[in-house]
């Protein structure tokens, strides 16, 4: 699919950017053979990825030594500790409820989190300019310019997003600047080209209101040198940098990206699930590949129904404008533990949660202020 390009067809990554917003207009750039639809639909268009040829077929999984994993229990000595750990790390908690309390009851818990990452690739072609400082010009009469999925570039880590521009080869046409029309300077709106512009200290009068003595700014002219233009009447063309005429050329913008589906399974604590799917868990599963298959078997059923959705989530989403590198599904362990404790004639609650024993206050009884966040 992918073809190597030679020296004459290589592809340049691309440092500059225009700093006018204004494009010129599709009348003005000749039409290629091989990007006639760029003039279509505003002059940008998505490419639609080939198609891939079907994966490898879904794998039976015996489940039962991965059940066999057990993650510790929470005593109420690593409870203690968690709590005036999290305690230590706040500036207005004290550490005397922490140490004092009475533990009453540990409810502990083990979720699963399911997680599917897809790698995928997606490509967008537009018409971009840059000064033309007579540079070499690789345009059409140097070849046909390949099709946008035909042009290798080096694919960044799996699972990194990344965003690169490169010029597609033979695509570059040479046009006079449309912004000055060719001059290289434009007239300045400051002074309109005059150069001089009303003294902003007696607008104009040459005197001050009830002053006789002449303005001290304008030296009693009336008037004052453009801050604008200097001066000059005009300004350098901030599309061509005074050069008159652009290089355009049809620029390539390749996207990777990571999509991310996350499920954690149903619980009868009341610890926040947002936090539940930041914790840190034990590794229980983990299937990478160029295109993974839904979990069928797995024994907690919203595991497997969770992995169903989020791979056709994924594949709907995706398929129509990007190629998929790769995917990555995963299950963890994530143990969650509901403690409660008694201080000074009340009972109170906080939560661990994850294998590195994060600690979730619902409402900490010593605090010295009532301006922090509570995570």
């Amino acid at each position: 699919m992918d073809r190597d390009l030679s020296e004459d067809d290589s592809v340049v990554d691309l440092s500059f950017e225009a700093e006018s917003p204004l494009a010129p207009p599709a009348e003005l750039l000749e039409r290629l053979p091989s990007y006639d639809w760029l003039f279509q639909r505003g002059g940008q268009q998505i490419m639609f990825p080939p198609l891939e040829a079907p994966g490898r077929p879904l794998e039976q999984r015996c489940w039962s030594s991965f059940l066999e994993h057990r993650v510790p229990l929470v005593t109420e000595e690593v409870a203690r500790e968690a709590l005036l750990s999290f305690v230590s790390s706040k500036c207005c908690y004290g550490s005397t409820a922490a140490g004092d309390l009475i533990i009453q009851e540990l409810k502990q818990q083990t979720l699963c989190r399911y997680r599917l990452e897809t790698f995928s690739e997606s490509r967008i072609s537009e018409w971009t300019f840059q000064p033309f400082t007579n540079q070499s010009v690789d345009g059409p009469q140097r070849g046909t310019s390949p099709r946008l999925w035909d042009i290798k570039v080096q694919v960044p880590p799996m699972f990194q997003e990344d965003t690169r521009k490169f010029q597609v080869p033979h695509s570059s046409l040479v046009k006079e600047c449309h912004k000055c029309h060719g001059r290289g300077r434009y007239k300045c709106s400051g002074c309109h080209g005059a150069g001089m512009v009303r003294c902003p200290s007696c607008s104009g009068a040459k005197r001050k209101a009830k002053q006789s003595r002449r303005c001290q700014m304008c030296s009693g002219s009336g008037r004052r040198r453009c801050s604008t233009c200097s001066g000059r009447g005009s300004k350098t063309c901030a599309t061509c940098k005074g050069e008159k005429r652009l290089l355009h050329f049809i620029q390539l913008v390749i996207m990777w990206k990571n999509s991310l589906f996350e499920f954690v399974s149903e619980h009868r604590l009341n610890c926040p699930r947002e936090l539940l799917a930041k914790a840190k868990g034990e590794s229980l599963f983990k299937d990478e590949n160029t295109a993974v298959y839904p979990i069928v078997d797995f024994p907690l059923r919203e595991i497997s129904l969770a992995s169903q959705r989020g791979i056709a989530e994924h594949s709907a989403a995706l398929s129509p404008r990007a190629r998929v590198l790769q995917q990555r599904q995963t299950i963890e362990l994530i143990p969650v533990t509901e403690v409660h404790y008694w201080y000074r004639g009340q009972t109170y609650v906080y939560y661990i949660y994850g294998t590195d024993h994060r600690v979730h206050v619902v409402d900490y009884p010593d605090r010295y202020c009532f301006g922090c966040t509570i995570i």
